[in-house]
């Protein structure tokens, strides 16, 4: 049986970008391994969630790997949860949560402006942790990477419903599906009940008084202090996100596809996809120079598929400074990733044995700055593939590539069989 490398480019599609001549950032990029690799195989389109879903990358990452997040998908807050290691039970509600900066009734940046660091958010969350109470309630709030974490409520009174709408406006709650919006209005919203449910009233009232609660604590800490001093964005608000209630019984993805699977994680959300899918964490390097991470990953990935049948490897590398709008910036990650992951991990695997796909969870568009509803490109290759002759790996090449576009679903069920 050949093995699977599945790498997944976060953010990887775009718009065509003035600044590079009308190009998208993966078009422009200097990617003389991805092009080789598209020429040797075949190119398609993919609508990770559907062709009107601008996806977060947790139900588009369920999506690719083969299972509908419409009707398996337990909420982000879950997968954030189990993937740092929370305690969770079925009734608890479990949140992700971004630190953000409000001002004048106003959100001014969902994100403090970047450059929140963990101790620093590690620190706001102790004080929340320690100062805020909850009436028949208690919570725990956990700084997991820079401005993000996770927040999982306790009810004494009786088991929680996770169908509440968000507090943060920039995604919108569509049965368990977190889909990014466009536009929005920078204020909080209010984690309005979603039914007439006890328990989803309840969920509605801890959520918001959290929200209150724990905006007056962190608008007087020493940390926000320090950071006006220094012309920093305070994270004076905590926004919260995609509710969950229950952990997912779900058949696991050797069951369902046949490869026993290794996952890279660099993300919480990640390492919680993983183990409710029955695959196995492997750690990968963060931080340092962004070159020697990936040429460490790509050294982590050749071993790991000596002992795996399939490997997903996910790269959040391009949707950053997409999200920023820094096209430029886009462009020389997804450069970085060509030259130090696939340059370094391709020489050291058998092609004729091994299938790689290459792909992405959704779009993320410097001009719009968002994530966006448009189809990702597909690469795949290696395993004996027959080659479509395509020049390079770009979006225009894959929108005339022979494996058409598919549904995020149907990528594994297409290239399983390549594998016997």
């Amino acid at each position: 049986m050949k093995r699977l490398l599945y790498v997944c480019l976060d953010g990887l599609g775009d718009d065509p970008v003035p600044e590079l001549d009308g190009r998208t950032p993966l078009e422009a990029a200097a990617t003389p391994v991805l092009d080789r690799m598209a020429a040797d195989g075949a190119l398609g389109l993919v609508h990770t969630v559907g062709e009107d879903v601008a996806p977060e990358s947790d139900i588009a990452v369920f999506a690719i790997l083969g299972y509908d997040p419409r009707h398996e998908h337990p909420g982000r807050g879950v997968l954030e949860a189990l993937g740092s290691g929370m305690e969770f039970r079925d009734g608890d509600l479990a949140l992700r949560v971004n630190f953000a900066t409000q001002g004048g009734g106003e959100i001014l940046d969902r994100r403090v402006g970047r450059d929140l660091g963990s101790d620093e958010a590690r620190a706001l969350a102790a004080e929340v942790n320690e100062r805020v109470r909850l009436p028949g309630a208690t919570f725990e709030l956990l700084a997991t990477v820079e401005h993000r974490g996770a927040l999982v409520i306790r009810s004494e009174e009786g088991s929680l419903s996770a169908n509440v709408a968000n507090t943060d406006p920039a995604y919108r709650k569509e049965g368990a599906l977190g889909v990014a919006l466009e536009t929005f209005e920078p204020r909080v919203a209010s984690a309005e009940p979603l039914d007439d449910a006890e328990a989803t009233r309840r969920a509605s009232e801890l959520v918001d008084r959290f929200t209150e609660d724990s905006a007056r604590v962190l608008d007087v800490s020493e940390v926000n202090a320090r950071r006006r001093a220094a012309g920093r964005l305070p994270a004076n608000l905590i926004l919260s996100r995609d509710a969950g209630d229950h952990v997912p019984r779900l058949v696991p993805i050797k069951e369902r596809f046949g490869p026993a699977w290794g996952c890279f994680v660099e993300m919480p959300v990640e390492r919680g996809i993983a183990l409710v899918l029955g695959m196995d964490p492997v750690d990968a390097p963060t931080g340092g120079d962004r070159r020697a991470r990936y040429a460490a990953w790509a050294s982590l990935a050749a071993e790991a598929l000596e002992g795996y049948d399939a490997l997903y490897v996910h790269i959040k590398g391009p949707d950053v400074p997409a999200h920023d709008g820094r096209a430029l910036d886009k462009r020389a990650v997804i450069e970085d990733i060509d030259v130090a992951f696939f340059a370094e991990v391709v020489p050291r695997i058998d092609l004729r044995g091994t299938v790689v796909v290459v792909t992405a969870d959704h779009s993320t568009s410097c001009v719009r700055k968002a994530h966006t509803a448009d189809p990702v490109p597909l690469l795949v290759t290696g395993g004996g593939v027959p080659s479509d002759g395509a020049r390079s790996f770009g979006e225009r090449e894959a929108r005339d590539g022979r494996l058409g576009t598919l549904r995020g679903v149907d990528i594994l069920p297409s290239v399983v069989p390549l594998l016997r």
